[in-house]
């Protein structure tokens, strides 16, 4: 693996990772037929998934078999960088840092070869009114809905735990609680996967739900495929048009005082539009499944049987 320097665009740190091993992950998606895909880690299957026949939204299964990949993280090492640099541009540098190295040795991980972002902070697309009842709103089998488009309303959300979540009041979440009110709670990990339009928790459940009991929305670092370059140089292009068209306007009309101030807005503007663009997630890559439908029929006969993944919706 080969890190990149970190990058800011806005609030958001990130870095580029370029992978060159393995071909498959021990965390991936594999699909088959029917719009049909599942989530396996090694050899245990931890989320079952089919979308909507018009793509508004996702039916899921969680299995209960999901482990985090990364190892645990102590009180100890959370203080350790708190205290090795305590302004808020170190902590999101280190604990992204520390999170590229861990995701490289994990056997069980999502990282496989090819190109990655690990970006501190949620993207702009997600809702932050949606982190209120996500406690409330996660059930081992349910729905995700898509894109605002309301059916239900209920189910619009951005994030999908890979376990059930733990009580507010459980021994681990305590722990976590008093690291919140001390400042050095470590971010949540989460991981775009586009077949559901979802980030899901890779590691930290626990620390979500303290952050979450303590009326506070975590930290979290998001790794994503990087998008096609094609797409980023083609979505950047209007951007950069309109940059161009607003400096001829400024340079060419009467002079003013507030000139230089214009030019200078404008082309940090232009960097931040374009450092957004190139921060958008790409598609996750998908594995065929082995056994194809009949193989995930039979998965959902034994841990969701009845439920809508059943039902061609």
């Amino acid at each position: 693996m080969h890190p990149h320097p970190l990058t800011r665009s806005n609030d958001r740190v990130a870095m580029n990772l370029h992978v060159a091993e393995p071909r498959r992950p021990g965390l991936r998606v594999e699909v088959t037929a029917g719009r049909r895909l599942l989530l396996r880690q090694g050899d245990r299957v931890v989320l079952l998934g089919r979308q909507r026949a018009h793509h508004r939204g996702v039916h899921y299964c969680r299995t209960g078999r999901y482990e985090s990949p990364l190892p645990p993280i102590t009180a100890r090492q959370a203080r350790g960088r708190w205290q090795a640099g305590n302004e808020s541009g170190w902590w999101a540098a280190r604990w992204t840092y520390r999170y590229a190295a861990w995701l490289r040795t994990a056997f069980y991980g999502p990282l496989h070869a090819g190109s990655w972002t690990l970006a501190w902070g949620m993207p702009e697309w997600t809702v932050p009114g949606h982190w209120s009842r996500l406690h409330d709103v996660d059930p081992d089998q349910g729905h995700i809905t898509w894109f605002g488009y309301g059916d239900p309303s209920e189910d619009a959300r951005d994030i999908l735990p890979l376990r059930r979540l733990s009580a507010v009041d459980a021994d681990r979440v305590k722990a976590y609680r008093r690291q919140h009110r001390e400042g050095i709670l470590p971010p949540v990990l989460l991981w775009w996967v586009s077949g559901l339009a979802t980030l899901l928790v890779v590691d930290g459940h626990d620390r979500l739900t303290a952050a979450l009991a303590e009326g506070a929305v975590p930290d979290v670092v998001v790794l994503a495929p990087t998008a096609d370059p094609r797409w980023v140089s083609a979505v950047q292009r209007h951007p950069i048009r309109e940059y161009e068209q607003r400096i001829a306007h400024l340079r060419n009309g009467p002079t003013d005082p507030f000139t230089g101030d214009g030019i200078a807005h404008a082309g940090h503007r232009l960097a931040a539009n374009l450092s957004r663009i190139a921060l958008t997630e790409g598609r996750t890559r998908a594995w065929p499944m082995l056994g194809g439908r009949p193989t995930w029929d039979h998965l959902v006969a034994e841990f969701a049987p009845g439920s809508p993944l059943e039902q061609e919706r």
